[in-house]
C-alpha cells in the first residue's frame, strides 16, 4: 500500500485529487492533506510518504521551494495552473504533471504511470533535484529569493539581502546582514541562477554581491582581495579578477 500526501493551499483541489484516489483504494492510502509548503514539508518529514501530489503555486513557500528544503523527497506528482517556465522540466523530469483543470482520466494516467514504475527512493531523489536545478534556471519566481531551512524554522532570503556565498562542504553559506544561513546547493547551481549583473564568482569557493564591493586589494601573486561594506575580506582569484574587471568597467 502506497503512502500519498496532498499538498494544495485550495481545498477544492485538494477534494477532487482524494476523490480520484478513491479509484486506488486498495493500493493508496491517503494519509494527510497538507494547505501550504510549510506544512507539506512538516508532513513528509514525519511520515516520510512514497507519494506526493503536489501544488506548484502556493502562498509563503512555492512547491519548488518546499521540495528544496527536503534532503530526501519523495516522488511527485505535480497539480498545477499552466507555468510555462515549469512544463519542459516537468516533461524532462517528473513522474508526470497534473494541469489544473485535469479529467478523471488524465490523473488515473499519471496514477498508473507512478504505479507501473519500479523507481527507488534515490532515483526519485534523482529526478526531483534534475528537475529543481532545471526550473531555477529558467523560472523568475526562483530568481529572486532564497530559502533556507534553520532547525524546525524556514527563512525567505531576498537576494537583495544577500552579501557573499560560500562554499561549505556539501552546502553554501549565504552571508546576509542578519547572520549565515546554510543551503543545500552547490556554488554551481548559484553561479546559473543569481543576476550576473548583481553578483559574481570571484573564486571557487565565494561569489560575492558587486554593490558590496569597496576595494580590490592586491594580494598575493596574480590573485586580490575583494573589501567588502561589510568588512568582510573575499579572496579573488585569478579568473575571478578578469570577471571582475569586466563586470565592474576597469
Amino acid at each position: 500500500m502506497k503512502q500519498v500526501l496532498i499538498i494544495d493551499d485550495e481545498p477544492l483541489a485538494r477534494m477532487v485529487v482524494l476523490e480520484y484516489l478513491q479509484d486506488y483504494k486498495d493500493q493508496i492510502q491517503v494519509i494527510q492533506e497538507c494547505g501550504d509548503g510549510f506544512e507539506g514539508m512538516k508532513a513528509i518529514m514525519q511520515s516520510q510518504p512514497d507519494l506526493i501530489f503536489l501544488d506548484v503555486q502556493m502562498p509563503k513557500i512555492n512547491g519548488f521551494e518546499m521540495l528544496e528544503l527536503l534532503e530526501q523527497p519523495p516522488a511527485v506528482i505535480f497539480t498545477t495552473a499552466f507555468d510555462e517556465f515549469a512544463i519542459k522540466a516537468f516533461e524532462a523530469h517528473a513522474i508526470d504533471y497534473l494541469l489544473k483543470p485535469f479529467s478523471k482520466e488524465r490523473f488515473h494516467k499519471a496514477v498508473d504511470k507512478y504505479l507501473a514504475q519500479s523507481g527507488t527512493v534515490v532515483q526519485y531523489q534523482k529526478q526531483t533535484e534534475n528537475l529543481l536545478e532545471e526550473v531555477a534556471t529558467q523560472s523568475p519566481i526562483q530568481h529572486d529569493r532564497i530559502v533556507v531551512k534553520t532547525g524546525t524554522k524556514v527563512k525567505i532570503i531576498p537576494v537583495h539581502d544577500v552579501i557573499y556565498l560560500e562554499a561549505d562542504d556539501d552546502y553554501v553559506s549565504v552571508h546576509t546582514a542578519e547572520g549565515s544561513f546554510l543551503k543545500n546547493k552547490t556554488m554551481s547551481f548559484f553561479e546559473k541562477v543569481l543576476d550576473v549583473r548583481q553578483f559574481v564568482r570571484v573564486h571557487r569557493s565565494y561569489i560575492v554581491a558587486i554593490d558590496q564591493i569597496t576595494r580590490i586589494d592586491p594580494y598575493e601573486k596574480d590573485s586580490h582581495i575583494a573589501i567588502l561594506k561589510s568588512g568582510a575580506k573575499i579572496p579573488v582569484s585569478k579568473s575571478g579578477y578578469v570577471k571582475l574587471k569586466q563586470v565592474l568597467g576597469i
